[in-house]
């Protein structure tokens, strides 16, 4: 099985498919690399994508403690899949979990991005959340290390913002409730503690998001209600973002609606590698709202 490693020695399961241009596919944390298959065959036909699981998240390896998990180890372990693959450059999409750590690797690492696909971002990010997001990161990480995974699959799978996958694909909403069941307790639970409960919040990041230049796309389901704000947000903030919504969708866009999803984002990815991706004309940010004052 091909592994990256790390530089702090954790082994990252990888595949690839394809030939062009680099894209490297992200994960949440509810799914694995296997939940990017559709993009897999879609994209693979006309450039080099690469999908990997993320530390915790078998058969990637599984470090013991909270203290091997962070939102700038999952954002660097990105740049070790692409070191170990000796791709300099690549597009970079993630969603969630994955979305977070594709917004920071632009931050960190700017110039090994392509561009960047910032989907289903913002959970605990507004700052009247944060107190309950991380009170729920520390129910959940219980959870895991209590019940099993199978137990918390057949609960978080049903979250306010996934029963819309359930509803137009009983099949797939079914076959990602089983990979989640296959999980790591303890890999998720890691996770849980050291990258999801501790990462900063999106409204920490504005200096950051302003001086951003790769090119950006913030995806969102509509009903993804934990991201339309932080998603206007990002907008508004990195000069070189644009915002797309999917209609009647919630978290889990890229499995919930995948032609959609393949279509917005192969539009981008087209734009870009054309060298058509605009930045924000200064003109359109003004304090009139008719440009008459």
């Amino acid at each position: 099985m091909p592994y990256a490693t790390t530089d702090d020695g954790v082994k990252l399961y990888y595949e690839e498919v394809g030939t062009g241009a680099p894209i490297i596919f992200v994960h949440e944390f509810a799914a694995d690399h296997r939940s990017w298959e559709m993009q897999m065959r879609h994209f693979g036909q006309r450039y080099r994508c690469i999908t990997y699981g993320a530390r915790g998240y078998p058969p990637s390896d599984v470090p013991e403690k909270p203290e091997s998990y962070s939102q700038n180890r999952a954002t660097d372990d990105i740049l070790a899949v692409l070191d170990h693959l000796k791709i300099d450059k690549a597009h970079v999409v993630g969603l969630s979990m994955g979305g977070f750590a594709s917004l920071h690797f632009g931050f960190r690492h700017p110039t090994r991005a392509r561009s960047l696909v910032v989907a289903g971002v913002g959970y605990g990010a507004e700052k009247d959340q944060q107190a309950r997001f991380k009170a729920e990161v520390e129910v959940v990480a219980k959870a895991l290390l209590t019940e099993g995974m199978p137990a918390f699959a057949e609960k978080y799978a049903y979250g306010p913002t996934r029963v819309q996958f359930e509803n137009k694909d009983p099949r797939g909403f079914a076959e990602f409730k089983k990979a989640l069941g296959e999980h790591s307790a303890l890999g998720s639970a890691n996770t849980q503690i050291g990258c999801q409960g501790q990462r900063p919040s999106l409204y920490d990041l504005i200096g950051p998001m302003r001086g951003l230049t790769v090119p950006t796309l913030i995806l969102t389901g509509d009903e993804d209600w934990p991201c339309l704000a932080p998603a206007l947000l990002m907008k508004r903030e990195i000069p070189s973002a644009a915002l797309s919504v999917m209609p009647n969708c919630g978290h889990t866009i890229n499995l919930e609606d995948p032609d959609q999803f393949n279509r917005i984002v192969g539009d981008f990815i087209g734009q870009v590698e054309a060298g058509r991706w605009p930045k924000r004309d200064p003109r359109a940010v003004s304090a009139s709202i008719t440009g008459m004052r």
